[in-house]
Protein backbone atom coordinates (compact mmCIF):
# COMPACT_ATOMS: atom_id res chain seq x y z
CA UNK A 1 0.00 0.00 0.00
CA UNK A 2 2.83 2.39 0.81
CA UNK A 3 4.28 1.98 -2.71
CA UNK A 4 0.86 2.75 -4.19
CA UNK A 5 0.51 5.84 -1.99
CA UNK A 6 3.98 7.11 -2.95
CA UNK A 7 3.29 6.63 -6.66
CA UNK A 8 0.00 8.55 -6.40
CA UNK A 9 1.70 11.38 -4.47
CA UNK A 10 4.55 11.60 -6.98
CA UNK A 11 2.09 11.79 -9.89
CA UNK A 12 0.29 14.65 -8.18
CA UNK A 13 -2.87 14.18 -10.23
CA UNK A 14 -4.64 10.87 -10.64
CA UNK A 15 -7.89 10.03 -12.39
CA UNK A 16 -10.79 8.40 -10.55
CA UNK A 17 -13.40 6.46 -12.54
CA UNK A 18 -16.87 5.77 -11.20
CA UNK A 19 -20.13 4.51 -12.68
CA UNK A 20 -23.32 6.48 -13.14
CA UNK A 21 -26.14 4.29 -14.45
CA UNK A 22 -23.75 2.37 -16.70
CA UNK A 23 -21.91 5.45 -17.94
CA UNK A 24 -18.25 5.73 -16.85
CA UNK A 25 -17.34 9.04 -15.22
CA UNK A 26 -13.70 10.06 -14.86
CA UNK A 27 -12.28 13.10 -13.10
CA UNK A 28 -8.93 14.34 -11.76
CA UNK A 29 -8.12 14.01 -8.07
CA UNK A 30 -5.00 14.96 -6.15
CA UNK A 31 -5.65 14.31 -2.45
CA UNK A 32 -4.51 11.00 -1.03
CA UNK A 33 -3.63 9.94 2.51
CA UNK A 34 -2.84 6.96 4.67
CA UNK A 35 -4.80 6.84 7.91
CA UNK A 36 -4.96 3.83 10.23
CA UNK A 37 -3.25 1.66 7.59
CA UNK A 38 -5.81 2.46 4.90
CA UNK A 39 -5.45 4.43 1.67
CA UNK A 40 -7.89 7.38 1.57
CA UNK A 41 -9.18 9.84 -1.02
CA UNK A 42 -11.31 12.93 -0.38
CA UNK A 43 -14.22 14.70 -2.04
CA UNK A 44 -17.18 16.91 -1.24
CA UNK A 45 -20.55 15.43 -0.31
CA UNK A 46 -22.28 17.83 -2.74
CA UNK A 47 -20.36 16.48 -5.75
CA UNK A 48 -21.81 13.81 -8.06
CA UNK A 49 -18.74 11.63 -7.46
CA UNK A 50 -19.75 11.24 -3.81
CA UNK A 51 -23.19 9.96 -4.76
CA UNK A 52 -21.71 7.71 -7.45
CA UNK A 53 -19.28 6.05 -5.01
CA UNK A 54 -22.11 5.46 -2.53
CA UNK A 55 -24.41 3.95 -5.17
CA UNK A 56 -21.68 1.80 -6.73
CA UNK A 57 -18.51 1.71 -4.64
CA UNK A 58 -16.41 -0.09 -7.29
CA UNK A 59 -13.88 2.48 -8.50
CA UNK A 60 -10.68 2.60 -10.47
CA UNK A 61 -7.83 5.08 -10.33
CA UNK A 62 -5.18 5.59 -13.00
CA UNK A 63 -2.07 7.78 -13.12
CA UNK A 64 1.11 8.00 -15.22
CA UNK A 65 4.66 9.07 -14.39
CA UNK A 66 8.02 8.56 -16.09
CA UNK A 67 6.96 5.85 -18.50
CA UNK A 68 5.11 3.88 -15.80
CA UNK A 69 1.49 3.86 -14.82
CA UNK A 70 -0.68 2.64 -12.01
CA UNK A 71 -4.15 1.14 -12.28
CA UNK A 72 -5.75 0.86 -8.86
CA UNK A 73 -9.13 -0.76 -8.38
CA UNK A 74 -11.13 -1.35 -5.25
CA UNK A 75 -14.23 -0.62 -3.24
CA UNK A 76 -14.65 2.94 -1.92
CA UNK A 77 -15.83 2.90 1.71
CA UNK A 78 -17.08 6.11 3.30
CA UNK A 79 -15.46 6.89 6.66
CA UNK A 80 -17.66 9.50 8.38
CA UNK A 81 -15.28 10.11 11.29
CA UNK A 82 -14.06 13.66 11.79
CA UNK A 83 -10.64 12.25 12.78
CA UNK A 84 -10.23 10.74 9.31
CA UNK A 85 -11.31 14.02 7.66
CA UNK A 86 -8.90 16.04 9.82
CA UNK A 87 -6.01 13.70 9.02
CA UNK A 88 -6.70 14.03 5.27
CA UNK A 89 -6.79 17.82 5.49
CA UNK A 90 -3.54 17.95 7.46
CA UNK A 91 -1.87 15.72 4.86
CA UNK A 92 -3.27 17.85 2.01
CA UNK A 93 -3.31 21.44 3.29
CA UNK A 94 -4.29 22.83 -0.11
CA UNK A 95 -7.80 21.54 0.58
CA UNK A 96 -8.25 23.68 3.68
CA UNK A 97 -9.41 26.71 1.70
CA UNK A 98 -12.50 24.72 0.56
CA UNK A 99 -13.03 22.05 3.22
CA UNK A 100 -12.97 21.63 6.99
CA UNK A 101 -13.31 18.53 9.12
CA UNK A 102 -16.89 18.22 10.29
CA UNK A 103 -18.23 20.88 7.90
CA UNK A 104 -20.96 18.56 6.58
CA UNK A 105 -19.42 18.54 3.10
CA UNK A 106 -15.98 16.96 3.55
CA UNK A 107 -16.03 13.23 2.88
CA UNK A 108 -13.21 10.73 2.93
CA UNK A 109 -13.31 7.25 1.47
CA UNK A 110 -10.78 4.47 1.92
CA UNK A 111 -10.12 1.72 -0.60
CA UNK A 112 -11.00 -1.81 0.47
CA UNK A 113 -10.28 -4.98 -1.52
CA UNK A 114 -7.74 -2.95 -3.53
CA UNK A 115 -5.57 -4.21 -6.37
CA UNK A 116 -2.74 -2.00 -7.60
CA UNK A 117 -1.18 -2.83 -10.97
CA UNK A 118 2.12 -1.13 -11.72
CA UNK A 119 2.70 -1.23 -15.47
CA UNK A 120 5.15 -0.09 -18.12
CA UNK A 121 6.01 -0.94 -21.71
CA UNK A 122 9.43 -2.30 -20.70
CA UNK A 123 8.92 -4.16 -17.39
CA UNK A 124 6.63 -6.94 -16.25
CA UNK A 125 3.47 -5.91 -14.46
CA UNK A 126 3.68 -5.82 -10.67
CA UNK A 127 0.47 -6.55 -8.74
CA UNK A 128 -0.09 -5.52 -5.11
CA UNK A 129 -3.24 -6.21 -3.09
CA UNK A 130 -4.27 -4.50 0.14
CA UNK A 131 -7.23 -3.37 2.20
Amino acid sequence: MRETFEFLKECGIFYLATDEDGQPRVRPFGAVDIFEDKLYIQTGRVKPVSRQMKENPRVEICCFKGGKWLRLSGRAVLDPRIEAQAHMLEANPGLKNRYAAGDGNTEVFYLAEATARFCSFTEPEKVVRFG
